[in-house]
């Protein structure tokens, strides 16, 4: 295969990512961003050529434990305090626009 062919072969269509990514790119940014698209499919491919046998899957560089604090029973705000910064009520309940049609 020629230089030029590989080149081809390992071009990424820019606009067309784009489009499935529902973002609208100028000319000037689709030329812009290819070969930084490039770069980072080529390190990937670098990356996929280690040998990871032996390497136990992780979703963290270190072990994590529960990090979530303990629930804790305590007094809410008045109620009176709550609908006074809610811009609409009606008795005990706020009123909010309608979203649905």
């Amino acid at each position: 295969m020629t230089d030029t062919a590989a080149q081809d072969a390992n071009r990424i269509d820019v606009a067309y990512v784009a489009r499935l990514a529902r973002l609208a790119l100028t000319p000037d940014e689709i030329r812009a961003f290819e070969p930084q698209l490039q770069q980072i499919v080529a390190y990937v491919r670098q990356m996929s050529q280690l040998d990871l046998s032996g390497i136990e899957p992780t979703s963290h560089a270190h072990p994590v434990r529960n990090v979530f604090r303990a629930d804790v029973v305590k007094d809410s705000l008045p109620l009176e305090a709550v609908l006074a910064n809610a811009p609409s009520h009606a008795g005990d309940q706020f009123i909010v626009p309608k979203i649905v049609e």
